[in-house]
Formats: structure tokens, sequence, C-alpha cells
């Protein structure tokens, strides 16, 4: 059960180690508490005046029941019926968490993505990922390290090195618990394994927290799977930032032809090149495909069309976008707002360019 309160202007008292409570102050202080800390029962009892009653009693990174010596504590505020809350302490400094953050819906993130992001004192997120909503899930600092498709404001070499130091030296000398947002998987396209690298080479410990793949997660929002009983048994996802050679275009082709789906990544740009190549390589110029733009968030829009005529029909599309090849495009919609809306406009595109033969178009 979550229960949200207004804790703007009341006094709270939070218990616990002063460098495991770092990340709870910095939350009751944004949340416009007034707060008193005390590090230790010694403390406490040499205190000359405590909150008298106070809103909230925020205990950190130990359960009600403690030690001896915070008993005594505890004990006054239950019979007073001053609520107590557990509060997880801080993230252990010197780590990195490489966290996946999904398709950019606040929704999509996961628990772990959530509690990693909550414990951190520096946080380094992509515009791929949900960084509207950090404000809100975070008291970290928020460093923007500008990815977008086609556009890197800080180069790779250069975020591996800021979560290095971060991790090492903070922002004031001490080691930090730092977080590295991405979009969808760190592990897909998203260039976590190099990040990990630099962190173990450099000694510092680095853990991953798997997000939500756009290559799945993106179709779904447009009602598309990517895989169907006795449509596709089989999906393959491609990143579409750079061209694609003829043996891979004719390697694709071939998973398409016998039922596969593709699925691409950062294609928007190179979409007119891996049409040609499909075409070029022998797929049928009716093979549906779709483009969905934005998906999970504000502005989704989806474009369904078909082999043959995709440059003219996707001109407008653009990114973040996931594109989807293969025959489990005729179920757009079946799953998201519209309910099959694109089924009779592709069977109509199908049906214009079935006849014609493959190479017409290309």
């Amino acid at each position: 059960m979550e229960i949200t309160v207004s804790l703007e202007g009341l006094p709270v008292v939070v218990l616990g180690d002063a460098d495991e409570s770092r990340q709870a102050l910095a939350r009751y202080r944004a949340a416009g508490a007034r707060l008193t800390f005390f590090s230790s029962a010694e403390a406490y009892m040499a205190a000359a005046a405590v909150p008298a009653r106070p809103a909230l009693v925020a205990v950190v990174g130990r359960p009600e029941a403690d030690d001896a010596a915070w008993s005594p504590v505890l004990d006054h505020y239950r019979r007073l019926g001053v609520p107590l809350v557990a509060e997880p302490p801080a993230g252990r400094r010197g780590h990195v968490t490489l966290v996946g953050g999904g398709p950019g819906s606040r929704g999509l993130l996961t628990v772990e993505a959530v509690e990693a992001l909550r414990d951190a004192d520096i946080v380094l997120f992509d515009r791929l990922a949900p960084w509207r909503e950090l404000p809100a899930l975070t008291t970290a600092r928020l460093v923007d390290v500008g990815k977008l498709p086609g556009h890197h404001k800080v180069p790779q070499e250069e975020i591996n090195r800021l979560l290095v130091d971060y991790a090492t030296y903070g922002l004031t000398g001490r080691p930090a618990n730092v977080v590295r947002l991405k979009g969808g998987d760190p592990f897909v396209f998203g260039r976590g394994a190099e990040e990990a690298a630099a962190c173990a080479a450099a000694g510092v410990p680095v853990r991953v927290v798997s997000g939500i793949s756009s290559s799945i997660a993106v179709p779904a929002a447009a009602g598309i799977p990517v895989t169907h009983r006795n449509v596709s048994h089989s999906f393959t996802v491609i990143s579409g930032h750079a061209p694609l050679t003829d043996a891979e275009h004719r390697h694709l082709a071939g998973l398409a032809a016998e039922g596969g789906t593709v699925v691409v990544l950062m294609g928007i740009a190179t979409l007119p090149h891996l049409a040609a190549g499909l075409r070029r390589a022998g797929l049928g110029l009716a093979t549906p495909l779709a483009v969905v733009e934005r998906g999970h968030q504000a502005g989704q829009r989806t474009t369904v069309t078909a082999l043959g005529i995709a440059e003219a029909d996707t001109a407008g599309c653009g990114n973040p976008a996931v594109i989807v090849i293969g025959d489990v495009v005729r179920a757009a919609g079946h799953g998201a707002a519209g309910g099959g809306a694109y089924a009779d406009e592709l069977r109509g595109l199908v049906g214009a360019l079935a006849e014609q033969p493959a190479g017409s178009a290309a």
C-alpha cells in the first residue's frame, strides 16, 4: 500500500547513520518538511530540545524493532502515536548502476530501476530515457549527457570517464553512488557493455538493472506482437544507425520471407536504404511495414504501409521510432486504442502490390 501525504511545513524527525541518511534527508527537505536529524541515540538523548510531537519519525536503514540504544526513542514516539516509517539507506558510495529506463514512459520503469534512482547521488541520463520524470524519482544531481538519435552531445568516451570519476570522487571529493539511466535496455544497442567495461577496468563496482526493450514494447504499444502463432516464430532486432551491407539485406530478407519479424531501432534516417536493399534482395513488395513513433509517449503515432511504397509513406516520420517488418504488422491496432484500425488500409495496400514483381519498386 502506498500513501501520499503532504509534509510541507510539518516537523519530521529522521534517525539513522549520517551517511546512510543522506538521501532520506534530501527527500524530506524536498517535501518541505521541518527536519530534525539525529545520527545516534546518544545524540538524541543529549539534545537540548526535540520536537514534542512530530508529524512523522523516519528510521533509516534499520527495522522499527531496533537495538537497545534506539528502543527507548522509538518506544517514546510509539506511545505518542506518532507514525514511524522505515527508510532505505542511501546507495553505496563508489558504485555505478546501469539502469534500463524502457521506452520513455515512467510506468514502464521496473521497481528495481525506481529504487536505484531513489538511492543515487548522481544520475547521468539520456533523452531516450524517461528523463522528464527524474525530479519526482530522485534527489540526485542530474547530468544530461544528451544522447538522441544521430546526436551525441557528450561523446561515449567522455561518458565512460564521467562514470568512473563521479563514482570515485563524487561532487565534493567523496565517492558517490552513480546511476547511468539509458533508454530501453542497457545491453540492447545501448553501449552499456562499454560503460560496464570502463568501470571494471577502473576498479569501480558496477551492476546492471535490465530495462524493457523498445524493440518489444514500442510495437506492442501499437498492438503489434513481434511473434504470433502461425504467423511468426522468430524476431530479429537490428540497429539502423548505419546502412546495411548487401549480405545483411539478403540475410534479413530471407528471415522475413520465411515468416520472421524484423525490428529496426534507430532506423528512420536509413529506412530508404533498408527498404531498397530488402527489395533488391527479393523480399516481396507487399510485405507489411510499420513505423511506430514516440511509443508509450504523448503523441504516439503509427504509420502502416508495405515495403514497395515504404519511402513515400514514411517520409514524414521522425525519431524516436521503431520499424517493424513482417506479417505481424497486420495485427497493428488490435491491442491498442483503435482496435485494428489499420487492418483494412493494409489489406488494400497489400492487394495493390501483391501482383507487382519484386524488383519493380527498387
